[in-house]
């Protein structure tokens, strides 16, 4: 099976936040991510968002009781608890930590270099969500 030709990544992490025009200004302030497109809904929330860095994005919109977002759950509806998380590769990794942390990040896991390559942290955004940021980059060819 051929894979699409594309020049970004073809699997998309999408979040929902009660606040979503709050949270988009703090993305980008604390993790660098910058606005592609930003749809508002009728309720004055946000129907779609796509936030790039690099070559990935993050589409969010606001929580709604939809057919989709009946399936979700916000981290403080299950005790700061997530089966999943943005795993976001940085160029320098100690300068980004810095800026979130300095943002309000709340950090889960101080920076550390790492065995494997690289250096990574984890923090949560200001609505709980889980966020792991690392300068190991597994498309980069590895040699071992």
């Amino acid at each position: 099976m051929s894979q699409p030709n594309v020049s970004g990544s073809t699997i998309i992490p999408c979040l929902r936040y009660r606040d979503a025009h709050v949270a988009i200004e703090w993305l980008c302030k604390a993790f660098g991510f910058q606005k592609q497109a930003v749809y508002d809904d009728e309720q004055g929330g946000v129907a779609h968002a796509q936030l790039v860095y690099g070559n990935g994005m993050l589409m969010l919109g606001s929580v709604r009781d939809g057919d989709f977002g009946r399936h979700l759950l916000q981290p403080d509806e299950a005790n700061g608890r997530e089966t999943q998380c943005p795993c976001v590769i940085v160029k320098d990794c100690k300068a980004h930590y810095e800026q979130a942390k300095a943002a309000g990040a709340s950090i889960v896991d101080d920076y550390a270099e790492k065995d494997y390559g690289g250096a990574g942290y984890s923090c949560r955004d200001p609505e709980g969500h889980l966020w792991w940021f690392g300068s190991y980059d597994p498309w980069a060819e590895h040699t071992g």
